[in-house]
């Protein structure tokens, strides 16, 4: 693995007005992630893993503190270099898929590229592969009504790639999925993060998912500690190996 930093955080601090008093979610929080590594911060309802994860993809400010990708401090670019940023950089898969009713599989995919003025017939070739890659290829003129809740999220997981991002940030990724459904997105994410050599920031609350990933960061009473994953059971109560559904 490459010892490069591409993300750096450093004595993070997100506060919210709540009444006449201040809400401290956390503060001073610092760490890095790695070029290549998969990284999954875990933590209970209510600890501020969504937030960080929008602090840390340009979607949400922070109160205090610096986020650097690389070179580039986040907290300095405008609203419109921030969503060049994101569309750029990052890749992201939230818990629900927010697919596009009206539009079938593969324009759901493309869609990042055409939305960036990419030609039309290389933004389909591309989503198509991507598709491929997902296992959803015969899917393709599908609309999302017609897919599954496994086959949507694989659709929203080949859109967050179809940009080769730097980072794929996702949110829960298989929180609103079955165990079994669950356990075969994450193997993919895994697998495309293997094969592409992704670098990957996961919120999850599932720790057996957690326990795969290479780092783990607890996030806990506003501070962030980091477990080692082999600490982390193997699998919640439920959970067994599955296929694709």
């Amino acid at each position: 693995m490459v010892q490069e930093s591409l993300l750096r955080v450093r004595n993070l601090k997100k506060v919210f007005r709540s009444g006449n008093s201040d809400l401290v979610l956390f503060e001073n929080l610092s760490f890095r992630l790695q070029a290549g590594e998969m990284l999954a911060i875990v933590g209970e309802s209510g600890a501020g893993k969504s937030t960080l994860l929008h602090i840390l993809g340009v979607l949400d400010t922070a109160s205090a503190g610096d986020v650097y990708f690389a070179q580039v401090d986040l907290a300095k670019l405008s609203e419109d270099a921030a969503a060049e940023f994101r569309s750029r950089e990052l890749g992201f898969v939230w818990q629900f898929h927010y697919l596009l009713p009206e539009f079938t599989a593969a324009e759901n995919v493309a869609m990042p590229l055409l939305m960036r003025g990419d030609d039309r017939r290389e933004a389909e070739h591309e989503a198509l592969h991507w598709l491929q890659e997902v296992g959803l290829a015969d899917r393709a003129t599908h609309r999302s009504g017609e897919l599954s809740g496994g086959e949507q999220q694989r659709v929203a997981l080949a859109r967050a790639l179809i940009t080769k991002p730097k980072i794929l940030m996702a949110d829960e990724p298989t929180g609103d999925l079955d165990n079994r459904t669950a356990e075969a997105v994450f193997n993919l994410i895994a697998r495309l993060h293997r094969d592409y050599r992704l670098t990957s920031l996961i919120v999850t609350h599932n720790l057996g998912f957690a326990r795969r990933c290479d780092r783990v960061l607890r996030l806990e009473r506003g501070q962030t500690t980091e477990v080692l994953p082999q600490s982390l059971p193997a699998y919640a109560t439920g959970e067994r190996q599955a296929g694709l559904q």
